[in-house]
């Protein structure tokens, strides 16, 4: 698989790991962007390699609700002009309002029953409109809280048991936007993935400049693969507002709260983001010669 110097830049971004060391990963890889994500973390360059991707396009994270029912959507554009624009945000209510009513419709669904109102919002705004993603939590015998982070750049949508306290909810909310949490808790976690992590710490203590003997390396990875659970689950993390707590010990405190699941969004992750010669554009567009 060949690869270009902006692949070499993407896996730069992506790892914090000098250009040389880069263009040898995918060297190595043969132009595998995960795969030489895992050769660098396996050489101990890379220590917060994200699959993620960078968060790249324009838009919003929007949360809304009604009759009970609650959605997270992500809907995007071309600008953060637009995207911070009352126009914007009132096309972005509408789909919401649309997914509340239709809480079983697929993104294709609602793309299409939307369109006629994108069509007139495309108009209006003059730049293309993305319905992306959303989700919808049905507050039935649960009790359901919300959170949009710096106006709409991450959204996160959490259901607790019924009774259980918003204000308390509202604080795991905070904490999974903070923290970046992948699963409520380490039984969540696949098998493979925690498999996978062991391959990648395995090869990285291996790779040290004097590697302790293999049955040493299997009892470290216990506490490793410990420290991998806290950094991913939720109910493992440290409490942003006291670090003394984790969260297990925050909810345990405040009623025995018990989170059944959640909902993070960040706005724009996994997209690439349309690279503009804005100054050539609007010269181009005055007949003049930048």
């Amino acid at each position: 698989m060949a690869f270009t110097s902006k692949d070499v830049m993407e896996l730069r971004q992506r790892t914090g790991v000098g250009m040389m060391d880069c263009k040898k990963a995918l060297v190595a890889t043969d132009g595998d962007m995960e795969a030489a994500i895992d050769y660098l973390r396996e050489k101990g360059m890379a220590t917060a390699a994200k699959k993620e991707g960078r968060i790249a396009a324009e838009g919003i994270v929007f949360a809304a609700n009604k009759n009970n029912r609650y959605v997270l959507v992500e809907v995007n554009c071309e600008s953060d002009f637009v995207a911070g624009g009352p126009v914007f945000r009132e096309y972005v209510a509408k789909v919401a309002d649309y997914v509340l009513d239709n809480p079983t419709a697929s993104v294709e669904d609602v793309v299409a029953a939307m369109q006629p109102v994108t069509n007139e919002y495309v108009m209006k705004m003059g730049e293309k409109l993305s319905i992306r993603r959303f989700t919808v939590y049905e507050a039935k015998g649960s009790a359901v809280d919300t959170y949009i982070h710096m106006g709409g750049k991450i959204g996160v949508m959490v259901e607790a048991n019924e009774g259980a306290s918003l204000e308390v909810i509202h604080d795991v909310a905070l904490q999974i936007a903070a923290a970046n949490a992948q699963y409520v808790s380490r039984d969540e976690v696949p098998a493979a993935e925690v498999e996978h992590e062991k391959e990648i710490l395995k090869a990285q203590a291996l790779n040290e400049p004097n590697p302790k003997p293999e049955a040493i390396i299997e009892k470290m990875l216990v506490g490793r693969i410990n420290k991998f659970y806290k950094d991913i689950c939720l109910t493992e993390q440290v409490f942003v507002k006291n670090g003394d707590l984790t969260i297990s010990q925050y909810l345990a405190q405040n009623g025995n709260v018990k989170i059944a699941r959640f909902t993070r969004y960040a706005m724009g992750e996994g997209l690439q983001k349309r690279e503009d010669d804005f100054v050539g554009e609007v010269m181009a567009q005055a007949g003049l010669a930048k």
